[in-house]
């Protein structure tokens, strides 16, 4: 994500960072190269000039704080302005009017708008408890209502069924009546796909807001639209009272331009981003992280999230009890450990949002590929119980067989039986630190911590 912009925004930062002293020279210096970064990234230019102008008027003449150097102040105050140019806090949906709360989606043909209905339909159900409605107006794209439907059903939300004899006023009506009668919390309404200067599309979508009144009428745009994304949000919001934007395919190789013009030119927030094709690759927006991750500094926050709504903890704990016992650490519980690593996003998907990550090696991050744990899924898969409980039985015969069951080389399985060894033996280790070194490591950690929280 905004990786090509980090990337760049880096390279520029550690010229800066290495100077004794901040001056205006150096400071413009900078400022040019980041101007270049920025345009090449598709931001759009009234945009580039704006956050140039802020970052040099609050630099020059900054006094520098005593505990960071000249080129850590003004990273933070590139972070600042960042967060700024992207709209300082997540903004939630605004969901608080009596049951059934309407969300209405537009945007482009092709952009993502039936997916996020349904990535949306799951956050809004499972991360706050809402009953949810969807239905599709779209009856001129074939089979959009049917792949609402199917989308629905993976993520067993209700669907109001609709078809493409029918008129959309007419569809969204009865959809309404539908939400309010069976007490749903919200109705997500997906519209046709069109192009911002089809007037006889656009007419039809006014028409369907003054029927529904959404609370929240949100366009969806595709990230790799670049500046002209911005550009048509413009144009929808002259037409729609929108209140927010979800940026899709954020995972794609975009520049990350759209994140920072789109909230410039509309003054509408992002307030989701999708970050893949499954139903649960939906993140609301937080500048604040975002501007971390662009600069380098990682998405900690996002990782801890991810790793507390995804882990399976009785799993956890089950696994915690039993080293606590003494009992020996399996090929069976390293197994798990992989399939709970792929079910947040896999090693690519940590990696991504942790410091400086942008720094590691191309072979480093290929080494982390997805695929790797997938392979190592297999190889344990075509062991037998009694090789799982005791690898040291395995021998070349066993092997080969085992190689040949997961589709590898005999050096793979070598290789995941010695990661799997090191692994046990760091386990045997931390059994035998003493409670006050752990309160020592814990002391030191939070020392830590606070410097950090004071930069």
């Amino acid at each position: 994500m905004f990786e090509n912009l980090s990337n760049r925004l880096s390279h520029v930062l550690r010229n800066i960072n290495g100077r004794g002293r901040l001056s205006e020279d150096n400071i413009k210096d900078t400022l040019r190269e980041i101007r270049m970064t920025l345009l090449e990234a598709d931001v759009a230019l009234p945009v580039v000039r704006d956050f140039i102008n802020r970052v040099k008027e609050s630099a020059i003449g900054k006094k520098v704080n005593k505990n960071l150097t000249p080129g850590q102040q003004f990273i933070k105050i590139l972070r600042t302005e960042l967060v700024n140019a992207m709209g300082n806090e997540n903004n939630t949906l605004n969901l608080s009017t009596q049951p059934p709360a309407v969300v209405m989606m537009v945007g482009l043909p092709g952009v993502g708008k039936t997916t996020s209905i349904s990535k949306l339909g799951r956050y809004l159900q499972e991360k706050q408890k809402k009953k949810v409605l969807v239905v599709s107006t779209d009856i001129y794209r074939l089979a959009a209502i049917k792949q609402l439907e199917t989308l629905a059903k993976t993520i067993s939300i209700d669907f109001f069924p609709s078809n493409v004899n029918q008129k959309p006023l007419d569809i969204v009506n009865q959809a309404l009546n539908q939400a309010k009668r069976k007490f749903y919390d919200v109705l997500l309404v997906d519209t046709a796909g069109f192009f911002h200067l089809d007037k006889r599309m656009m007419s039809e979508i006014i028409a369907i807001y003054g029927i529904i009144t959404p609370v929240e009428t949100l366009f969806v745009i595709d990230a790799m639209t670049g500046q002209d994304a911005a550009n048509i949000a413009k144009v929808f919001n002259q037409a729609l009272p929108l209140t927010g934007i979800i940026l899709t395919k954020v995972d794609s190789d975009t520049r990350g331009g759209a994140a920072f013009s789109i909230r410039y030119l509309t003054g509408k927030p992002i307030k989701f981003i999708g970050i893949g094709e499954k139903t649960d690759a939906l993140e609301p927006f937080y500048p604040d992280r975002i501007a971390g991750h662009i600069l380098g500094m990682g998405d900690i926050l996002s990782l801890i999230e991810d790793i507390e709504s995804k882990i399976d903890r009785n799993k956890a704990e089950k696994l915690a009890i039993k080293l606590k016992k003494g009992d020996n650490f399996e090929l069976t519980d390293f197994l798990d450990q992989l399939k709970q690593i792929r079910s947040i996003g896999g090693m690519v998907s940590m990696i991504s949002k942790l410091p400086k990550i942008n720094q590691l090696s191309d072979n480093f991050k290929l080494q982390m590929d997805n695929k790797v744990l997938i392979r190592m899924e297999a190889i344990i898969n075509s062991m037998t119980l009694k090789e799982r409980i005791r690898p040291e039985i395995i021998k070349g015969s066993h092997k080969r067989r085992i190689a040949a069951g997961s589709g590898v080389k005999v050096q793979d399985v070598n290789q995941l039986l010695k990661q799997f060894n090191d692994m046990r033996q760091t386990m045997k280790k931390i059994k035998k630190i003493k409670n006050s070194d752990i309160t020592k490591i814990i002391q030191k950690k939070n020392r830590i911590s606070s410097t950090f929280s004071n930069r």
